[in-house]
């Protein structure tokens, strides 16, 4: 834990008795819940946790015992904010800006990735990384990209965003398809090509031969399910 902190002052300077609360009492809070949510990610991880200071020229009625919280719907990833109210003395509840990273080993390319390209294990390396420099995290094994590809370019040596990471084509627009129908007591195949790309169980539209328009589910193999 990287931290030189300045004791945090949560009452004016002006306001005779005063409660001087130490930085790392909040540091000390934000580090256990962060370490907390950390350990439901698996892996060896560890954490940096700044905390920033309250508004200049914020006045607060004295207060004899405060306690840091956690608001609702607030997630310690990245830049973030936690709660520290009066308990004893006065009642008041502020908002203090903190600063959470998650470092541990992710998924990291060796090569230059295209967009829309499958990726394979030799196009990866494993390395520590900032797992918070993504809002919703980095790929970290190899079942988070299997059957996906990415929605942008990633540069040697920078990890897999998870939010790039999309559901494979096994449809492509102009793709010639085969279509797979089933109705009451009957069922269909016949040939098409698609009006749109698309992912597995996506819907999709196709054009037969005879150009009638059909909306199907695709799936692997340039296949097009259609229920009548």
């Amino acid at each position: 834990m990287k931290s030189a902190l300045p004791l945090l002052l949560l009452a004016a300077s002006a306001a005779a008795g005063a409660q001087v609360a130490p930085a790392e009492t909040v540091q000390q809070f934000v580090q256990r819940e962060a370490s907390v949510a950390a350990a439901s990610l698996g892996g060896d991880v560890r954490l940096e946790v700044a905390v920033g200071s309250l508004a200049s020229g914020l006045q607060l009625a004295p207060c004899a015992r405060v306690e840091p919280f956690l608001p609702s719907g607030v997630r310690l990833w990245g830049r973030s904010h936690v709660g520290v109210r009066c308990v004893e003395g006065a009642s008041w509840q502020v908002l203090l800006p903190v600063t959470v990273r998650v470092f541990g080993p992710a998924l990291v390319a060796a090569r230059p990735l295209a967009a829309l390209q499958p990726v394979n294990a030799d196009d990866l390396v494993t390395a520590e990384v900032e797992w918070t420099r993504e809002p919703q995290g980095v790929a970290t094994d190899l079942g988070q990209i299997a059957g996906r590809v990415l929605a942008r370019p990633v540069a040697a040596g920078q990890p897999l965003p998870l939010a790039s990471l999309r559901a494979a084509l096994v449809i492509s627009q102009g793709d010639p398809v085969r279509v797979l129908g089933q109705g009451r007591g009957f069922t269909i195949q016949t040939d098409a090509v698609a009006m749109a790309a698309a992912q597995d169980g996506q819907l999709v539209r196709v054009r037969t031969d005879s150009g009638r328009i059909l909306s199907g589910i695709a799936r692997p193999g340039r296949t097009v399910e259609v229920q009548f």
